[in-house]
């Protein structure tokens, strides 16, 4: 037997689709509404501020938001994405003009064609082969790390079934085992019948008894949607990934927008361990408490927009101040990292690796944004001579 991907999603004594009424999902809507509404507001809000940003700064923000989103999706599962070549994935496919462009391989290319097909068409049906195309830009040389996988079709289990386990060998737990391969084709019809359907399932068995059939907020879709296919697991690898760019693309449709400007998957790497608990205890039909976690993250992620909004902001108004500042090339690269928040302590040789050049000509150019009053030397710290951006 082969144990697959070691990732903590759900500890089930028996499991969810064994229930006798899977998948008709129950929740308590009048528990969801308040936070529901508070999620909705802060939507509403942020986006009418991106409507009175010109397009450049909007062209910013979407940027940013987008890269974000790819990396932290990634980071959950463990994977580790180069931020320059995604940022440079993101403007080349989104036709935004960057001036450290960057060559990107074809994983990071892969999970940006995802993304941006998920956010980008999000009105689009999601179809059994758009899945498919997903599944194999995720996997671009037919496997995970060195094993070889089922890529652009549902797994097979040749070797036993899906199984998310712990522990040394020979004393492994079993957290989850998914639906038999077999069965996965007509999940997945289910699934996607709902999920292209308008109005979907109900909010709980009460509602349905007293106002029958009536249209699913976009919002619980997503939450709703995400635990469906995280259940169903049906590709050898990558799901987590999928299930959070389903989420995405509903998330989509709530705004309206293709526009990007809060990222959920940044917000759950915040809160991973609380994310595989909630999913772990998710083992009724009645998923209250995992919408409810779900509903609560995106209205974090939608607080945390703020401070991206402000470096955008931020980043706009030292151009403007500077616009007739006499600067080359390298300089401009170094302080768009300064302000879009520069990983570690700037010194003379970092800025002479990210640049190209020697160390000396790094210092020039270090000394002549000093005696500008753009840079200023921090606090002496050992023997390395720190710099930073100077308030303005």
């Amino acid at each position: 037997m082969i144990y697959r991907k070691r990732m903590k999603i759900m500890s089930f004594e028996s499991y969810i689709y064994e229930k006798k009424n899977w998948p008709s999902f129950t929740w308590n809507e009048g528990h969801l509404l308040p936070v529901l509404g508070r999620v909705r507001n802060l939507q509403g809000k942020l986006f009418g501020k991106m409507i009175s940003l010109g397009f450049s700064l909007k062209a910013d923000a979407v940027l940013l938001t987008l890269t974000l989103d790819v990396l932290k999706s990634s980071e959950i599962e463990g994977e580790y994405l180069n931020p320059d070549q995604v940022r440079s994935s993101v403007a080349k496919r989104l036709g935004i003009d960057i001036p450290e462009k960057m060559s990107s391989n074809r994983t990071v290319d892969g999970v940006v064609d995802m993304m941006l097909d998920a956010t980008q068409n999000y009105q689009m049906q999601l179809t059994t082969d758009r899945l498919f195309s997903w599944h194999t830009s995720l996997f671009p040389a037919g496997k995970s790390g060195i094993y070889p996988i089922t890529v652009g079709n549902w797994r097979k289990d040749e070797y036993g079934p899906m199984q998310i386990v712990s522990g040394p060998a020979g004393k492994q737990k079993v957290h989850f085992k998914a639906p038999d391969a077999a069965n996965i084709p007509a999940e997945m019809e289910k699934f996607l019948n709902w999920l292209n359907h308008e109005s979907g399932h109900e909010s709980s068995h009460e509602t349905n008894h007293k106002s029958g059939q009536k249209e699913m907020d976009p919002v619980i879709k997503a939450g709703v949607a995400h635990l469906w296919f995280v259940v169903i697991h049906p590709f050898d690898d990558g799901n987590g990934r999928v299930a959070r760019a389903i989420s995405d693309m509903l998330l989509a449709r709530s705004d309206g927008s293709a526009d990007r400007f809060y990222s959920m998957s940044t917000q759950i790497l915040k809160e991973r361990k609380m994310y595989y608990s909630v999913l772990e205890n998710s083992k009724d039909l009645d998923i209250t408490l995992w919408l409810e976690w779900f509903l609560n993250c995106l209205e974090r992620a939608l607080l945390s927009a703020e401070s991206v909004l402000n470096q955008i902001f931020k980043k706009s108004e030292f151009w403007t101040i500077h616009k007739e500042t006499l600067m080359n090339e390298r300089q401009r690269l170094m302080i768009n990292k300064l302000l879009d928040g520069f990983d570690g302590k700037l010194q003379t040789s970092k800025w002479a690796k990210i640049a190209k050049c020697s160390n000396d000509t790094a210092l020039r150019d270090i000394q002549d944004l000093i005696e500008k009053g753009i840079l200023i030397k921090e606090a002496a710290r050992g023997r390395s001579t720190n710099y930073e951006l100077a308030k303005f």
